[in-house]
């Protein structure tokens, strides 16, 4: 790759290699935009795309996010923002697992989905958009649900699972799985005005503690429903947790729940 290295080196300005300079390098040594990626962050160089990054993570730390595996299980209302904002902040490998298709209803809030994409699979969906954003990352479509047999398979090689699901069963399930795999997981739902967020660790079994009065059911979604922002807030914020995990900064919400209610517009920590 050295002459890989000179050639980016050559046309850098400053620190920065721009999109173009990148898809040059592509082009001239017939490699994938992952591994042009790789080779800029291990030169100290950084992506332009990435430069608004750099007060808050380091090239080392873009390079750890480059280099990360994250599964999100779910591509809906969820999943879709967070595969978007895992996508731009330049997480370099992500799996996204959903075995359903889109349906009218899931145009008010789900940001994969549009008119032309119902009956297309959420993880196609997820494919399509994923490359047009950001074409260094890899990403794993995965079409098919969950399960407590499948897991260890989905999440081979994964730093960090993110619970985007609608199903309070699936999520118990999912962390148990994550448990007996040593992930941590990142657990968001969302209701209506209303939404939370924890980070669980393995042996933590916060889930469990948070539906503990959970009888049968999909839960407060079902009855609640959901627009088209509170999807957006609570995405965001999983994916600050999944970013802060990867690169060991910060404190995760962990032993600890945010509970957001965005229609008096009001945080509370919740001690699990």
């Amino acid at each position: 790759m050295e002459e890989v290295r000179a050639f980016l080196a050559k046309r850098a300005e400053g620190d920065l290699i721009s999109w173009a300079v990148q898809t040059a390098a592509a082009r001239e040594f017939r490699r994938s935009f992952a591994e042009i990626e790789e080779v800029i962050l291990e030169a100290g160089l950084l992506p332009a795309r990435y430069q608004r990054n750099r007060q808050m993570l380091s090239i080392e730390q873009q390079l750890r996010l480059f280099r990360s595996r994250v599964a999100v299980v779910g591509c809906g209302g969820l999943g879709g923002y967070v595969l978007e904002e895992l996508a731009r902040l330049g997480v370099g490998q992500i799996v996204g697992i959903d075995p359903d298709t889109f349906e009218e209803h899931n145009l008010n809030r789900q940001i994969l989905s549009s008119p032309q994409r119902l009956a297309q699979a959420k993880v196609e969906s997820a494919a399509a958009r994923i490359a047009e954003i950001n074409p260094a990352v890899i990403f794993h479509p995965v079409c098919e649900a969950f399960s407590s047999e499948n897991g260890a398979e989905l999440f081979t090689g994964a730093s960090v699972v993110v619970d985007a699901l609608d199903s309070i069963p699936v999520r118990l399930e999912l962390e148990e799985v994550c448990a007996f795999l040593g992930l941590p997981l990142v657990h968001g739902a969302i209701a209506g005005w209303y939404g939370h967020i924890a980070s669980v660790f393995p042996g933590d079994g916060a889930v469990r503690r948070i539906y503990n009065h959970w009888k049968e059911g999909k839960g407060a979604e079902q009855r609640l429903g959901n627009p088209s922002f509170t999807p957006a807030v609570v995405a965001s914020l999983q994916v600050a947790e999944v970013s802060k995990i990867l690169v060991g900064e910060g404190a995760p919400l962990r032993g600890r729940m945010l509970s957001i209610d965005l229609l008096h517009m009001e945080v509370v920590e919740v001690p699990l």
